[in-house]
């Protein structure tokens, strides 16, 4: 029975593929599709990725965003025939999975930290040829 079940979800499901690809703590735009009576709409959900939960077919996320000083959180499924396009707006410097601190904070402590990616030249041994070496630096977005 489960094996039928199965095979039913993974046909239904969406190709995840084409989104950006995001982790917790990232700040992401989620355009979703929604209708009302007869007519079709896109509406964009812009605010920080909280969580990632569950594998497979069950897999959500949930993004969370400040709005008129209330805050709102929304839970998505990754396979949802209703989520048109998924963006990685900045990716986050964050050290947790789950960021349910920031339901807490206000103002400027509720902001995270963006990742930047620079390229460093480092001359490791003398006479051998430089090799550029990649690095993640921490920097606040102002």
């Amino acid at each position: 029975m489960s094996d039928i079940l199965n095979f039913v979800e993974q046909q239904t499901a969406q190709d995840i593929s084409n989104f950006d690809f995001f982790k917790s703590g990232d700040t992401v735009s989620v355009s979703y599709k929604i209708r009302e009576g007869d007519k079709e709409r896109i509406q964009v959900f812009r605010g920080d990725v909280i969580q990632i939960k569950g594998t497979g077919v069950n897999k959500t996320f949930t993004v969370r965003k400040i709005s008129n000083g209330v805050g709102v959180e929304r839970v998505f499924p990754f396979n949802s025939p209703f989520i048109a396009e998924i963006h990685n707006l900045k990716k986050g410097a964050v050290r947790r999975a789950r960021l349910y601190y920031l339901r807490e904070l206000s103002g400027k402590s509720a902001r995270i930290k963006e990742k930047q990616f620079t390229k460093r030249l480092g001359a490791d041994q003398k006479g051998i040829k430089r090799k550029l070496n990649w690095h993640w630096e921490d920097k606040v977005r102002k």
